[in-house]
């Protein structure tokens, strides 16, 4: 620890994170920083241009509500939302996003992203909320607008490879945060009067289908670990929809997206037996209220039907590619030439829409010989994912805004800031902020761009740097860090550094994890199932393993990064198992399953199911919170 150099930054408004919503943050607030003689600070464990979700690229904006040609409502997005969610959102957040993403999205288009065009130069849409783009350096191009704002305007600075583990406190307000460089023997203190966590969701909580050589592949990216949640709930802050995990079904083995066959090709997917699931069992659909009678059907009832027909051996499930280009190309069949052309362009666009944002599906569909316009191609539900602005809702219970309230909904959703935590300070945005999914890429930046000024609004008002205790940070620095002299002061006890009787490394810390889950929680070895009995077991499971979290070890900065993800996942699986067993019912059949509570009950369980860990205790505190609405119910 003696040859960690200590590095103190002062700022007021500290962002963590540099995924889409920390690049929308960074440009709002550079301009608002500027109008008001104040500091931005961005911290990211990667590089801004690769950095989160979208790192990859992108195939389709997945948020474009059409506001100003009149094809749909703010009021329109949020009942699509409510309903994909089972009847649990928070429409003032959704709202919220909703009336800002269209100028996002036309941000990114006068900043070089390519969106498709018809001919008479209107966007092309994959479905009614999603536009097509040529989405490859989509981030690159999100990113470089990010730090033009932050450098150019002479108000903000940037920290790349710096990993954030936790918050700083002031008494009830969030002080700023600590972490380290993953590059050199470096320990940060950032001190800051507002902060952002804007750090994504979490993946490898569950164990993956993905194996072998192919360990670590997954649909979310396998860097997101769950350090949103782990930092806003180390700073006591409430969180809402931890039970809600995400199960997206994706073309199998390398998480191919689907949402191009389906939406744009318009292709069927059918089991082995050639049975159309989505219409074969379609009575299955009246079970689950009114929210199976809706239109588009809640992604979660659409997973169920696929896994029921798994259950009962008719598996696999195939997109049937082949025939949707077939279909496509058949009206120009009477024009050999014409069809030829259309055939050729179909081909380029089923492999564009991987080679845009999931290289790795590409490949195996070369190396499997598939050919889409000749052979079907599977699909499967992935391992159980923690994000809050795509199907899942998990996040920060956080501040609606106040032009939006009711009467009846102040009280519950409004506290003073736009997406500000329950602890003053702390400001949510993206896959840290819950029950306001469908944000995706473009509502995610949107968000950001709005928690910027609600927190650069938060610092003019409360202009005070907050107070750091030094006896608290020598604390923190020397838990941060302990892994690594944990492996000083053993790694010689046995021949293999790997194995050893005094410390656990990472990776098998993160197997003992994912095993609990999988088997205990509901993951992909128990088709998504749980109980009572199993989720106790878990959180019996967790205990020890968060015991045993005191003797990870680390050999290099790498290691020592990944000693402190597995605990931030350890944090977001703890707070889902404790919220799935408060929550006694199945509300969203196809993310999981309570076979001890197989129904849903509107009645009892309407509601957000919401907890918080206190940091000085650790003692958990589950609480029921009412949903309200804004606009008029049908």
């Amino acid at each position: 620890m003696a040859n960690f150099e200590t590095v103190v930054v002062e700022t007021d408004l500290l962002i963590l994170g540099g995924g889409m919503a920390a690049c929308g943050a960074a440009v709002e607030a550079a301009y608002w920083a500027k109008q008001n003689g104040l500091k931005v600070t961005l911290v990211d464990k990667a590089a801004m241009d690769r950095s989160g979700a979208v790192a990859m690229g992108l195939s389709a904006i997945n948020q474009y509500v059409g506001l100003k040609d009149g094809a749909n409502s703010v009021k329109d997005y949020v009942d699509y939302v409510r309903n994909d969610l089972m009847g649990v959102t928070r429409e003032d957040l959704v709202a919220n996003i909703a009336r800002h993403v269209d100028s996002t999205v036309h941000l990114f288009e006068k900043w070089g992203l390519p969106i498709w065009k018809d001919e008479k130069g209107a966007y092309v849409h994959e479905g009614r909320w999603q536009l097509m783009i040529n989405g490859e350096s989509y981030k690159v191009i999100v990113a470089e607008a990010a730090k033009n704002a932050l450098l150019q305007s002479g108000v903000g600075q940037i920290f790349e490879r710096v990993f954030i583990v936790g918050p700083l406190m002031d008494g009830d307000r969030v002080a700023g945060a600590v972490g380290f460089s993953v590059r050199e023997n470096k320990f940060y203190i950032f001190k800051a009067k507002a902060t952002m966590a804007t750090m994504g969701g979490a993946v490898h909580v569950f164990k993956p289908r993905s194996m072998g050589e192919g360990l670590g592949r997954a649909w979310y990216p396998p860097w997101n670990s769950g350090s949103s949640a782990y930092f806003t709930l180390k700073a006591g802050a409430e969180m809402t929809c931890q039970e809600v995990r995400f199960i997206p079904v994706r073309f199998k083995d390398a998480y191919g997206p689907v949402g191009a066959w389906f939406l744009l090709f318009k292709s069927r997917a059918t089991n082995a037996m050639g049975g159309e699931y989505m219409v074969e069992r379609r009575p299955e659909l009246d079970n689950w209220g009114p929210y199976g009678r809706v239109k588009p059907i809640p992604a979660n009832l659409r997973n169920y039907l696929g896994m029921l027909d798994l259950i009962e051996g008719k598996g696999p499930i195939f997109m049937r590619t082949e025939e949707a280009i077939q279909k496509i190309a058949e009206q120009y069949k009477d024009d050999p030439k014409a069809y030829k052309k259309k055939m050729k362009e179909l081909e380029s666009e089923a492999w564009e829409d991987f080679l845009d944002m999931t290289i790795s599906q590409a490949i195996l569909w070369a190396a499997s010989n598939v050919e889409p316009e000749t052979r079907s191609s599977e699909i499967a539900a992935c391992e159980p994912y923690f994000i809050g602005s795509h199907s899942g809702a998990s996040g920060a219970w956080v501040s609606g805004p106040a032009d939006l309230q009711t009467a009846e909904t102040k009280s519950e959703y409004f506290w003073g800031y736009d997406n500000m935590s329950t602890v003053k300070g702390l400001f949510c945005a993206g896959d840290a902020s819950g029950a306001s999914s469908h944000k995706f890429s473009s509502g995610s930046h949107a968000e950001g761009r709005i928690t910027a000024k609600a927190a650069i609004k938060f610092i003019v008002e409360n202009n005070t740097q907050p107070k750091v205790d030094q006896a608290e940070i020598d604390a923190l620095k020397a838990a941060i860090l302990k892994p690594m002299e944990t492996f000083e002061a053993h790694k010689n006890a046995t021949t293999d550094p790997e194995i050893n009787p005094n410390y656990i490394k990472p990776r098998m810390f993160m197997f003992r994890l994912q095993k609990i889950m999988d088997e205990y929680a509901g993951g992909v070895s128990s088709q998504f199932m749980v109980n009572k009995a199993q989720l106790e077991r878990a959180l019996e499971l967790l205990g020890l393993l968060k015991e045993d979290a005191a003797n990870l070890a680390a050999s290099n900065l790498h290691e020592l990064m990944r000693c402190w993800e597995n605990q931030h996942r350890m944090w977001q699986a703890e707070a889902h198992v404790r919220t799935m067993l408060f929550r006694e019912e199945t509300r969203w059949p196809g993310y999981y399953f309570r076979a001890d509570t197989p129904k849903i009950n509107d009645k009892d369980w309407l509601v957000f199911a919401n907890c918080k860990c206190d940091p000085k205790t650790g003692n958990w505190e589950m609480i029921k919170r009412p949903i309200k609405h804004i606009f008029p119910q049908a």
